[in-house]
């Protein structure tokens, strides 16, 4: 496995380059948007494709690179189902996996810092954002932060994990850089504590100024979603109402773009084609399978997949490829849901 752990000096913050091989598939967890270009010349570097990248809340000292790098590269954008931003590709909820070639994360939501921070576990390692710090814990004074909360997710959640399990923080502003369950549960401050009660009042008595950034951080963070109307081929995005009554015509094939696990949580659009995001590339190209589809007389591929994100990024992807009779459904299965559209079984369709 490739790992790469970057500093961000002006936020003190880490960001988290992982890979399962060199010439594979690239993980980033907690960009800096000042430092994404650093990123990109790493992956290319290091011959990495960037499939997705995840943060971990919504961050209030920096702001977040996660737009930037799917607009550079069209990777999923991946939060939790608590984060209050207008629009990312997947987002996940506890106990859900994160997957790449080579690399799984498992999500463990872990509010208090705020109310929709999470934690991301590997084998050897957990990824902590700023619900634990090493020798602290993240502050639980704004963002619906809740310091009861966070004694949960700490102790509750976290502190389980096997004490060799190493813990690498979103932020450090003494130098440190890694540390491990055991060593925070015996040093960490913090957590010599004998209740929820003891924990509430050191958190309470902090008394800290808010961070430099907050006022330009969050506004933008909570605004990341990628545009899903095409101003320039406005037929090609389409509302569900729009699609509802297009799905009569024989010559709409409903492509879904959504990994295994999204289908079989929140069903799929009945009479889909099943098409991972992940493999859009080769299926589009010469010889793959949607293209063979978009190919034949009067077809036509209609992209869909959780909230809009990836598929207006499919319609692009394909255009580039040279298949332009193509369009993409506009919010995704969530809207289609709220529009009252039918949803079938996903663990059944994927069979």
């Amino acid at each position: 496995m490739l790992f790469r752990q970057l500093f961000h000096i002006g936020s003190g913050s880490y960001t988290y380059l992982l890979a399962g091989r060199p010439g594979g598939e690239a993980l980033i967890i907690d960009p800096v948007l000042e430092q994404v270009e650093r990123y990109l010349k790493l992956l290319e570097e290091l011959d990495l494709d960037l499939a997705k990248v995840v943060d971990t809340h919504v961050h209030a000292d920096h702001v977040s690179g996660m737009g930037a790098l799917r607009d550079r590269t069209k990777c999923v954008t991946v939060m939790g189902a608590e984060a209050p931003v207008d629009v990312v590709s997947m987002r996940v909820r506890d106990g859900d996996a994160i997957e790449i070639e080579g690399v799984r994360l498992r999500a463990l939501h872990t509010p208090g810092h705020t109310s929709d921070s999470y934690c991301f576990v590997m084998d050897d390692r957990v990824f902590t954002g700023d619900t634990l710090l090493i020798r602290g814990t993240g502050r639980t004074d704004f963002q619906n932060g809740d310091p009861v909360a966070q004694f949960d997710s700490l102790f509750g959640k976290l502190l389980t994990l096997p004490e060799e399990t190493l813990v690498y923080p979103g932020h450090d502003y003494k130098g440190d850089t890694v540390s491990t369950i055991g060593e925070e549960r015996r040093f960490n401050p913090r957590l010599q504590v004998a209740s929820a009660g003891e924990y509430v009042t050191i958190m309470n008595a902090l008394d800290l100024a808010d961070p430099k950034m907050m006022d330009i951080a969050v506004p933008a963070n909570l605004n990341v979603g990628c545009g899903q109307q095409d101003e320039a081929h406005p037929e090609c995005a389409l509302t569900p109402g729009d699609v509802m009554g297009a799905r009569r015509r024989s010559e709409w094939i409903l492509v879904d773009l959504r990994e295994d696990t999204e289908r079989a949580r929140d069903g799929v659009i009945p009479g889909s084609v099943h098409a991972p995001y992940g493999r859009l590339t080769s299926m589009i190209g010469p010889g793959g399978t949607l293209r063979a589809l978009a190919g034949q007389p009067g077809n036509r591929l209609l992209y869909y997949c959780a909230f809009g994100e990836r598929s207006a990024m499919a319609v692009d992807t394909s255009r580039e490829c040279g298949v332009g009779n193509v369009c993409h459904l506009v919010g995704g299965v969530s809207a289609w849901r709220e529009a009252g559209g039918a949803l079938a079984d996903g663990t059944v369709e994927a069979r």
